[in-house]
């Protein structure tokens, strides 16, 4: 089997690229170790920048995202029961979309079976080689066949835990790494979000956040420690808890319901530098991970695929190699600025184990700067909505 760009991994980034490519006529075949149920299984972000929807829009997978998306103008930040909204809209003219992760793949899933285009799923064993010569090739295991892919570039699009970044040769890769001392425990309930914009809320007990993926159905948060079970949490302690952490309007209106999901997600900054080995890329979660605060997830892999899309257009329509060779630089550019913005929102918003009346006094002084500066409220709606790409 033969094509020029093999993707690793059939999450939102993997198929947002191979669309992309599709649509410049160039072939590519994505191979993906999980079920498609399980890709779509997995609960995961939905606020998109304003950069990611005009990514889907290019990409021709929107049509359901504007019919059903929530076009957001802004947020509400929360202190110890002081609320304030930050407009975006009228601050820098820029919006957010909620639109759900699983969404956004479905939607992809759904145009690349449509175009007859190759994805591989339940691949086993898959593994990497000769990305540092002219002749790359993925080799694996599909209902107990040993397949090979011939290709031009590999995409390393397969996650955290994927083949990709672990096929690089020791040495080669430099990692940065912060692990925080606590985890996001989310619920899913089927009933109307509480406001009709997310509400991030920072209380001595801990962090939460209100929001939303419909009119019908919304995502709460609180801040547990590291070593917390979700078992250990019913719904009725969890809607407790969120009382006591948003302000007294919120928590009067909340609707609450029982439970369709709930899991705990740990907290975690991460970047591998470089990204580009030879003729192997690294995008997404492969790449990079950010903690949910600054909801900079999937929109940090969809720039990143947006780029490297770019690149390989250039390299097969105009034979440049320019696009390739500073993948790897113009990427992590926006990466660090993304760390960054999410680390601040981490802290200023989250309960931390040292944090003592003093480092509170400083949280609170950096809420109040937020809520009385043009200047502060702009530099946060600029970063949420999303830098350029």
């Amino acid at each position: 089997m033969r094509t020029k760009v093999a993707i690793i991994g059939a999450g939102p980034a993997g198929l947002l690229l191979g669309r992309l490519l599709e649509r410049q006529g160039i072939d590519t075949v994505i191979i993906e170790r999980r079920s498609p149920d399980y890709v779509l299984g997995r609960i995961r972000a939905g606020v998109l920048e304003q950069g990611t929807v005009e990514l889907l829009e290019k990409a021709d997978v929107s049509e359901r995202m504007h019919a059903e998306g929530l076009v957001h103008d802004g947020i509400e930040l929360c202190f110890d029961g002081d609320k304030h909204r930050i407009n975006f809209r009228e601050l820098i003219g820029r919006t957010v979309m909620v639109y759900g992760q699983t969404e956004v793949t479905r939607d992809l899933m759904h145009a690349r079976e449509v175009s007859g285009a190759q994805t591989i799923y339940e691949a086993e064993d898959v593994s990497l080689h000769d990305f540092d010569s002219d002749s790359p090739k993925v080799r694996f295991v599909k209902d107990g066949v040993a397949q090979e892919i011939a290709c031009d570039f590999i995409a390393g699009c397969d996650g955290y835990h994927g083949v990709s970044r672990s096929s690089v040769p020791d040495g080669a890769l430099k990692t940065f790494e912060r692990v925080y001392p606590f985890g996001w425990l989310g619920i899913l309930v089927d009933r109307p979000p509480v406001a009709e914009e997310l509400i991030y809320a920072h209380h001595e007990r801990g962090f939460a956040l209100c929001s939303m993926r419909s009119p019908t159905r919304s995502r709460y948060y609180v801040q547990v420690s590291a070593d917390e079970k979700v078992e250990d949490w019913s719904d009725e302690r969890f809607w407790d808890e969120l009382r006591r952490r948003v302000d007294q309007e919120t928590a009067d209106h909340l609707v609450i319901g029982p439970s369709i999901e709930k899991s705990i997600a740990p907290l975690r900054s991460f970047v591998a530098e470089p990204l580009r080995f030879g003729r192997l890329f690294l995008a997404g979660d492969a790449a990079h991970i950010v903690p949910p605060t600054g909801a900079k997830g999937l929109n940090l892999a969809a720039s990143d695929v947006g780029c490297l899309a770019e690149a390989l257009v250039e390299y097969y329509g105009e034979k440049s190699s320019a696009g390739i060779d500073h993948y790897s630089q113009r990427v992590l550019g926006r990466v660090w600025k993304a760390e960054r913005f999410s680390w601040w929102m981490t802290s200023i918003l989250h309960t931390f184990p040292d944090t003592d009346t003093f480092a509170r006094r400083l949280q609170r002084a950096e809420f109040d700067y937020l809520v009385s500066s043009d200047a502060a409220a702009r530099s946060l709606a600029e970063n949420y909505t999303g830098l350029p790409f």
